[in-house]
Order: C-alpha cells, then structure tokens, then sequence
C-alpha cells in the first residue's frame, strides 16, 4: 500500500492523564508549516516520485521519531515516556523506522544515562504505548517490514545507540533481543567496555569484551551499528564481525571534517565486507566546502559522494532528525553542564562539545531546510534524485532497498 498508511488518530500515552499520570510539558507541532519544505517537482516527476514510494519499501535507518518540548531547555525524557508522532509518521511514506528513543544522553536514574534500569525501563514504557494502539507494528523479522508495506502500517524498529548498559555481562545482549531490540550501537562517542569512542584522544580498537559482543550479536541477529566508534575501533568491527554491520549515520570526512565523520577508506572497507552506511543530517552535523550551511543540498552533496566511494549498493539514509527543533537542541545542551562534554573536566586541547562533539553554535542555521524531521527527509531525497536524473532502481536502493537486504543478511 506504500503511501497509503492505516493510520485511525492515535496520540501517545491516551490510556493515561497527562499531568496526573505524567508530566504534562508543552510539546511543539510536529511539523512547522513555515519551516516545511518539498523538492519541487514537475507534473510527471511528480506523479513518478507517488509511484517509486508506493511501490517501493522505504527504511529510515536513524532517526529519532518523537515529539520535542517546545522548549527544548526543558527534558521529558528523564521520564522515559517520549511521545512517539503517529500522526506525522503516518504522512512520512516510511515503511520502517529504526527508532533510537532516549539515544546517547538519556536519563531516568543516573545524569549519564544508559544504565541497565533506564534503557529497560523506557523499552518498556515505549512498548506498552505501542500496544494500545494498530498502525506501528513492533518490528522483530523483516517480515514485519514487508507487512507494514502490504497493509499500510510502519514498522518500528527498536535501537539503542550505545551497549554501554551490558557492563561487562553478554548474556544482556540476550535479553535486550528477548524484549525486542533488533539494533544496538557499540558505543556513543565515549570509550565504554567494547572499545573506544570517537571523543577520545587514543583509540584502543575493540576490546576483547567488545569482540564478544559482537560475536554474540551476529548470533542472536542484532544488527551491529558503529557510528559513534573511534575510527580503529570501526576497522577492526567490520573485520571481526561474522555479519555484515552498519554505520547508520555518518557520512565522509573528507567532505566534511569531523571526527563525527569517517575517513574514506574506513568506508570503503565497510562496503567491502557488505555493509550499508545510512548518511546523516543531524541538524546542523553536515556542512561541506560547498554548502557551508546545513542543508539537504549538503546532504544530498555527502550521499553522491559516498555514492562514488563505496557503490550505491552500500548506500542508505540516517538522517538522524526529530520532531523538534535540532538546532536549539544544540544551544540547550550547550550549556547544560551534565551532558556538557557529558559531565567530564575539559581535557586540555578539547574544544567546545555537545555530546562530545565539536560543533561552532554561531555556524548554525535557524533549521535545516528539507531534512528537519523524518516526515520530509527520505521523501526529499527522492524528490532530488529523481530531479538529478537517478533512474528508479538507483532511487529505490537508496531510500530502503539496500538497507532490507542488509537486514535480511543480518536478522
């Protein structure tokens, strides 16, 4: 059914009273009419985009699909109850979503987040939403995904971006298969027990734990995702790996130069081993040479470039967005000093980091045109590549197609 979602008018949390049951903070539109923004196409172009996303399977492989306080100085997600956008996801024409809820920062019990009680206790909360309600379908197979296209619902693809919650114990990797995560990061920008993050001055590479746990991942088919490694520790993941993995939102460094970013040939040995990079926008992350300002067409300028790399066989899209304002996000978290180089003394050298990234906040754009949330991005690289001359296959390997054969490689 491609575009055509079943969606019937659910909203998050209804079973509950907001301000009894829960917080009740002011929460912005999903969408912001005057920041909305749509490729121009032609009448045929157009009738030809309706028909490659019906016809085709569309994966989003990082976002994060949530409704943001209108003020982003304030934090919900302390709580573990972020409120999932049904109605926008239901325009959005995505098929399956890898959803990575309270990601890198989040908090329930500890200011540093991502301890074994929160990431359980927000899995849950989310997974208790999903059940009251029949347009989201919890995605454990890729069958689910082909269901959620045939009967026009979306597939919602549990993620943790960080293992750092295992400790030192596999057989949790076990469990957070059994409660239904299908995706999971090694590590978030900082060092953790599998290996070392790329905040850090030296990079150690993947430990031997880690080495463990990327074994025992490829087992149980969780996907292994990479994106907040250090650059070793990225190399020796896509050798040591008994499946092919992803980085799910990064792009090339040598178009825009990051740590945040990998180097050329780190992408290109993980196409070479069969695995799938989804580029990202993150905001404001993607600024190039050419497009100093974050924008799709720099997006769009990292995705032909990672395209001539590695083969548009190993290229997807992370676009790494919310429903909110990204771009206050930044400021927010900027000068909050417990997520602030995330509550570590700046080590001499260090610029000035959010989420252990260097980022220069007067750079930054009032939002993103064209890639602001997960209802516009996928749907505007499409609209660009056909304007640009991609042939249909080209198109539908990007936005899903490569990504479902990763998965059925990998699950």
């Amino acid at each position: 059914m491609g575009r055509h979602k079943q969606y019937s008018g659910y909203k998050a949390y209804q079973f509950l009273e907001r301000g009894i049951d829960y917080e009740d903070i002011r929460l912005r539109e999903a969408i912001k009419e005057d920041w909305a923004f749509s490729v121009s196409l032609s009448k045929i172009e157009e009738e030809r985009f309706e028909e490659i996303m019906e016809r085709n399977i569309v994966i989003d492989l990082h976002e994060h699909p949530s409704l943001q306080p209108e003020d982003m100085s304030k934090d919900y997600r302390n709580e573990g109850r972020e409120v999932l956008a049904y109605e926008a996801l239901s325009f959005s024409g995505l098929d399956a979503i890898f959803d990575n809820m309270m990601d890198g920062y989040g908090s329930i019990t500890s200011k540093h987040g991502n301890h074994w009680t929160d990431v359980v206790q927000n899995l849950g909360m989310r997974l208790c939403d999903i059940a009251h309600q029949d347009f989201v379908i919890h995605c454990r197979g890729v069958d689910d995904i082909i269901e959620a296209f045939q009967t026009g619902r979306l597939a919602w693809v549990a993620v943790f971006e960080t293992l750092n919650c295992i400790e030192n114990e596999v057989d949790r990797i076990d469990v957070l298969y059994g409660l239904g995560l299908r995706s999971a990061g090694l590590i978030y920008s900082e060092s953790n027990m599998l290996g070392s993050g790329l905040k850090e001055k030296m990079d150690g590479g993947l430990t031997d734990f880690g080495y463990d746990a990327v074994i025992r991942m490829n087992k149980v088919g969780m996907l292994v995702d990479v994106s907040h490694c250090g650059d070793k520790t990225v190399l020796d993941t896509i050798q040591e790996s008994k499946k092919p993995i992803i980085v799910s939102h990064c792009a090339s460094r040598t178009l825009t130069p990051t740590p945040r970013m990998l180097p050329d040939e780190v992408l290109q040995a993980l196409a070479e081993r069969g695995g799938v990079l989804g580029v990202e926008m993150a905001g404001a992350m993607i600024r190039t040479e050419k497009h100093p300002v974050a924008s799709l067409e720099a997006f769009m300028e990292q995705l032909e470039h990672c395209i001539d790399l590695i083969g548009i066989d190993h290229v997807g899209c992370g676009p790494d967005t919310m429903y909110g304002d990204h771009i206050s996000l930044y400021h927010a978290l900027a000068t909050r000093p417990k997520v602030k180089g995330l509550g570590h003394i700046k080590r001499p050298g260090v610029g000035e980091e959010v989420l252990g990234i260097s980022i220069d906040l007067d750079l930054l754009p009032e939002y993103v045109q064209g890639m602001e949330n997960p209802t516009e991005s996928i749907p505007n690289v499409a609209r660009w590549m056909i304007k640009h001359g991609y042939s249909d296959q080209e198109i539908a390997k990007v936005i899903g197609g490569n990504a479902l054969k990763l998965l059925k490689d990998v699950w």
